[in-house]
């Protein structure tokens, strides 16, 4: 049996970071929306680090940002919030990609993404694959 287009186009993705050894940083304030986030990277094919905010994301970033090929971070979480966390990291390690997640819209119409992309909660991993692959 063929695959669908959209099973195909997942196992590129999956083929593709696993030949890369591609890694992703995960900021996320809720433990089990983390775990479900790092599963969906493993599967994917992608290396992936939990961190619970975003001072703990910078820290991990000082200590191997080189480690890193994007950052997907929630916007909604207590102190910095995502935008805030993709603006620093924008500052101090351009060229890493930041990929924004939140299932709060009202958020977003009065923020804005400030150009970072957004992919919207709930997710899918095919979407999630989609995503990363325009960063």
């Amino acid at each position: 049996m063929e695959p669908t287009p959209a099973e195909a186009a997942l196992a590129a993705t999956v083929a593709e970071a696993a030949r890369a050894g591609a890694r992703v940083l995960v900021v996320e304030d809720n433990r089990e929306v983390g775990q479900f986030a790092t599963d969906a990277l493993a599967e994917l094919g992608y290396g992936s680090h939990w961190a619970p905010n975003a001072d703990a994301a910078l820290k991990e970033l000082a200590r191997a940002a080189a480690d890193y090929n994007a950052v997907f971070t929630d916007v909604v979480m207590p102190g910095k919030s995502g935008i805030e966390l993709g603006e620093e990291v924008r500052r101090l390690y351009p060229g890493l990609p930041i990929l924004l997640t939140s299932g709060f819209s009202d958020v977003l119409a009065e923020h804005g993404t400030r150009g970072f992309r957004l992919l919207h909660k709930p997710y899918s991993i095919e979407e999630l694959a989609r995503a990363l692959e325009g960063v």
